[in-house]
């Protein structure tokens, strides 16, 4: 799987698709689909079911295929994870940032 690095709370941005350009934090994760904040919008028209209850129009966000998303830094720029040994043995994921490597996340402490 290309992206397996991504879980929630990641920023990713759209590489694909009708949201090209855009960034955004992911909000929930099955399998490879994301949901990700304020993309892929769509609005849902929603029935009145009860008395007194209005019908109205929800914008919701809809999932999206992992592959049009790309892991991005701050700025919003793409980047590629390593996974690297760390201090104390543990596994780090790092990318390259103006030359320097930069830990995104660790993965698993060892406390030996």
């Amino acid at each position: 799987m290309k992206n397996k690095w991504i879980k929630n709370g990641d920023k990713v941005l759209v590489i694909s698709g009708n949201d090209k350009g855009k960034v955004g934090e992911v909000i929930a994760r099955s399998q490879d689909r994301i949901l990700i904040k304020d993309v892929n919008v769509r609005k849902k028209h929603m029935k009145a079911r009860q008395q007194g209850q209005k019908s109205e129009i929800v914008k919701m966000e809809r999932p999206i295929h992992i592959s049009n998303v790309a892991l991005c830094n701050e700025e919003g720029k793409k980047i590629k994870l390593k996974q690297k040994q760390g201090e104390n043995k543990s596994k780090d994921l790092v990318f390259l940032e103006n030359g320097k490597e930069t830990v995104y996340r660790t993965l698993r402490k060892l406390n030996k």
